[in-house]
């Protein structure tokens, strides 16, 4: 009788395990459809706006986030990746509305100098979870704020030549970690964003590291050893070295797209 007892009780702990990982497995969300749009439009970090504007698809993503319950999501890097195709997926929306338009900073009232006070990044049209946000709340509350995430920066993309290039796939928490390095080395190793080729000892960055600078430096102490950890052999020993001189090349706001 005994036996009978745990071999039942053996089973229903089994049955419990099974629907609890059937249940997290269910939390995944599925970035598909909009994996199937980067890929479509997107190539070599260049949108084609005119036919994105054109395609569905965003708009029945978009919908889908606007369902979602992200903090059900089962670990971390689900929940960054869900974050980051939300920032990317949205600023593709505010652009294709608005579009044709040479720069982001378009759409505010006085272009690039009125940005502190109209900023297209501070308007809150980005519905997820049954909550609107703002682009900056998705980036500065949640991604850097919540997460304490540094590794962002290289991938949201805020539509300007400057940025980060617009991964031509979505972000997923299985491949987060190895998408979130491709994106630090690429950026880093683009001239028409970093030059990293060290003339005498001054070193050119791109903005982000300014504007960010903090966000860096707590995870390696300053900001050339957070670079270095992405080179190897003499370069990464002369920027460890601490040597060198920064300075902050200009942002390029031009649209980043497909001509």
């Amino acid at each position: 009788m005994r036996k009978a007892y745990l071999a039942v009780k053996v089973l229903i702990l089994i049955v419990m395990h099974s629907a609890e990982s059937a249940a997290q497995q269910g939390t995944t969300f599925d970035h598909s459809k909009f994996d199937t749009l980067l890929k479509t439009y997107v190539q070599n970090g260049k949108v084609n706006y005119a036919a994105l504007k054109q395609d569905k698809r965003l708009d029945e993503y978009l919908q889908q986030l606007s369902e979602a319950d992200p903090e059900a999501l089962p670990t971390r890097e689900e929940k960054i990746a869900f974050w980051i195709n939300a920032y990317n997926a949205y600023t593709l929306k505010l652009v294709v509305d608005n579009y044709p338009i040479k720069s982001i900073t378009d759409l505010s009232a006085l272009g690039y100098l009125s940005l502190p006070f109209d900023s297209p990044w501070k308007r809150k049209f980005c519905k997820v979870g049954g909550k609107t946000y703002s682009l900056d709340e998705i980036e500065h509350d949640i991604l850097r704020g919540k997460f304490g995430e540094e590794q962002i920066h290289f991938a949201v993309n805020c539509a300007s030549e400057s940025c980060p290039v617009l991964r031509s796939e979505a972000y997923t928490g299985a491949k987060l970690g190895a998408q979130l390095r491709e994106q630090a080395e690429a950026f880093l190793r683009d001239s028409t964003r970093n030059h990293i080729k060290l003339e005498g000892n001054t070193l050119y960055l791109s903005k982000i590291f300014e504007w960010y600078r903090s966000d860096f430096e707590s995870k390696k102490g300053s900001l050339l050893k957070y670079i270095a950890q992405f080179f190897s052999g003499e370069e990464r020993e002369r920027l460890e070295s601490g040597n060198i001189t920064i300075k902050f090349l200009d942002y390029n706001w031009n649209l980043n797209e497909a001509k």
